[in-house]
C-alpha cells in the first residue's frame, strides 16, 4: 500500500489513547503510506472536512515521545452516531467521496464500542458500493467493556490511578479517632471493570477498601445500610467503592433517586452522576455518621502522570497491528489482544469481526463477584494486576508533565 490514510479517535479518551495514534502514524509511515492524515473530532470533522496532515504536526522523535505520554485525545473526538445505512445514504456517499478525494486507502478509528459501530457500518457501506478502502478498528477504552479482546487499551493506566489514589484515600481517613465513610464514585455505566480496580489498594501497608458494588448486579439500598452500620461498630476509616451506574433491582440508576440534570447523549446514553453523593447524604442523615463523596470523574481517564507502561506499549502495539492488518488486506476488523501466558504475562495481537465486537458490551463476570455481591474475587484481581505494572516516566519541564498540544479550533 503506497497511498493514503487516515485516522480519528472517538468517544471518551484515555491516557494512552494517543500512544495508538502514534501506532497507526508510525508504522503507516514505515510502510511507505505517502500522508496519514488525522480527522479532527472524528468522523463528524471528516463530514465537516476537518483534517490534518499529521506530518506538519509529529516532525521529531521527540514529538513521538511526547505523544504517547499526553492525555485525552490529540485530534479531538466526538459522539457522533452515524445512521443506518439504509436511511443514510447521503451521508455516506458526501464520507466516501471525502476519503476518494485524499486519495485514502485505509482509514482506522480508535475508540470503544460506539466507535466500532462506526467501523461497522463503513466496511458494510464499502462493500456495497465496492470500494477498495480498508476500515480497521483500534480498541480504546477505560471501561474495558470491548467484547473479544482480553482486555482494552487504556483500562490498565485507568485502573493503576484508580487504585493509588482509594490507597491515599484510606490513609487519609485513618487519621481520625472517629469513623470517616469516604464513598467513591467510579466510572463505569454496566461494567464495574474500572470500580473492580479498588480491590488492588489491599496489600502489606493497606487494608483496602470494605467493600464494592458494581452495576453488573442488584444494588440493595438496605442491605447496604445495614452492612455500613455494621462497619461503623469496630473501624475507622471505611471506604466503600461504587460504579457510576449502579441500580436497583426495578432499574433505576441510584443517581436517579437524587434531583440531577438529563443528558443524554447521540448513543441514547445518561450522563450518570450523583450515586455517591445520594449514599454519603444518606449515610450522615440516618446513621448521623460523618460521611463524604468522591468522585474521581474525568481523572480516571487523563492521569497520564501515572500510566502503565504494559498499558501505553499494548497501545501503540494495536495501533500498529491496525496498520499492518490493513495492509495485508483486511476490512471490516478489529485488533484485539490476546493473552498467552499469565507467568510470565505475554498478549499477542490478533483481528476479529467488527460484527462481532460493534454493541457488544462485555460484563464482569458474575462468578468474580463474591455471594452477597458486595466485593469481588481474587480471579478478578489476578486479572487486573499485571496491566497496571510498571511505569513510563512523564517528561517533565518546570516541574510539570510536558505534551504535545494540536490547537484544534484554528483548524
Amino acid at each position: 500500500m503506497h497511498g493514503n490514510v487516515i485516522v480519528g479517535q472517538s468517544g471518551g479518551p484515555t491516557a494512552v489513547i494517543n500512544s495508538s495514534l502514534v501506532g497507526v502514524y508510525k508504522t503507516a509511515k514505515d510502510r511507505g503510506a505517502k500522508k496519514v492524515y488525522g480527522m479532527l473530532h472524528g468522523i463528524k470533522g471528516l463530514l465537516d472536512r476537518q483534517y490534518v496532515d499529521l506530518s506538519e504536526h509529529i516532525k521529531s522523535d521527540l514529538d513521538i515521545d511526547l505523544l504517547k505520554r499526553t492525555p485525552s485525545s490529540f485530534l479531538g473526538s466526538c459522539r457522533f452516531k452515524l445512521p443506518e445505512i439504509r436511511d443514510g445514504k447521503e451521508v455516506y456517499d458526501k464520507i466516501f467521496d471525502i476519503l476518494t478525494e485524499l486519495e485514502i486507502e485505509a482509514f482506522f478509528y480508535i475508540g470503544g464500542n460506539d466507535s466500532m459501530d462506526t467501523i461497522k457500518k463503513l466496511s458494510d457501506y464499502a462493500i456495497l458500493i465496492s470500494s477498495d478502502i480498508k476500515f480497521m478498528g483500534v480498541p480504546k477504552t477505560i471501561d474495558n467493556d470491548l467484547a473479544c479482546t482480553d482486555h482494552t487499551p487504556g483500562f490498565g493506566s485507568a485502573a493503576k490511578y484508580i487504585a493509588a489514589a482509594t490507597k491515599e484515600i484510606i490513609r487519609d481517613g485513618l487519621v481520625y479517632d472517629y469513623p470517616v465513610i469516604t464513598i467513591l464514585e467510579i466510572m463505569g455505566r454496566n461494567a464495574g471493570w474500572l470500580t473492580a480496580a479498588t480491590a488492588l489498594s489491599k496489600g502489606e501497608d493497606c487494608e483496602g477498601v470494605d467493600m464494592i458494588f458494581l452495576p453488573e448486579v442488584p444494588f440493595d439500598i438496605d442491605n447496604f445500610m445495614a452492612k455500613v452500620k455494621e462497619l461503623c461498630q469496630g473501624k475507622k476509616s471505611i471506604v466503600i467503592a461504587v460504579s457510576e451506574g449502579i441500580k436497583l433491582a426495578d432499574g433505576r440508576y441510584v443517581f436517579e433517586l437524587t434531583e440531577h440534570v438529563e443528558f443524554v447523549d447521540a448513543f441514547g446514553h445518561k450522563q450518570l452522576q450523583g450515586s455517591a453523593k445520594f449514599l454519603s447524604d444518606k449515610i450522615g442523615n440516618e446513621l448521623g455518621v460523618k460521611s463524604r463523596a468522591i468522585e474521581l470523574s474525568t481523572l480516571q481517564r487523563c492521569a497520564s502522570h501515572m500510566t502503565s507502561r504494559v498499558d501505553i506499549t499494548e497501545a501503540f502495539q494495536v495501533g500498529g497491528a491496525a496498520v499492518k492488518a490493513a495492509f495485508e488486506g483486511d476490512t471490516g476488523k478489529v485488533v484485539v489482544l490476546d493473552r498467552v501466558s499469565e507467568d510470565p504475562y505475554i498478549c499477542t495481537t490478533d483481528t476479529q469481526d467488527v460484527h462481532k465486537i460493534a454493541n457488544v458490551e462485555k460484563k464482569v463476570p458474575l462468578e468474580w463477584i463474591t455471594e452477597d455481591n458486595t466485593f469481588v474475587s481474587d480471579e478478578l484481581i489476578h486479572y487486573i494486576r499485571p496491566l497496571i505494572q510498571a511505569e513510563l516516566s512523564p517528561v517533565m519541564v518546570d516541574g510539570l508533565p510536558r505534551h504535545l498540544r494540536l490547537d484544534l479550533d484554528a483548524k
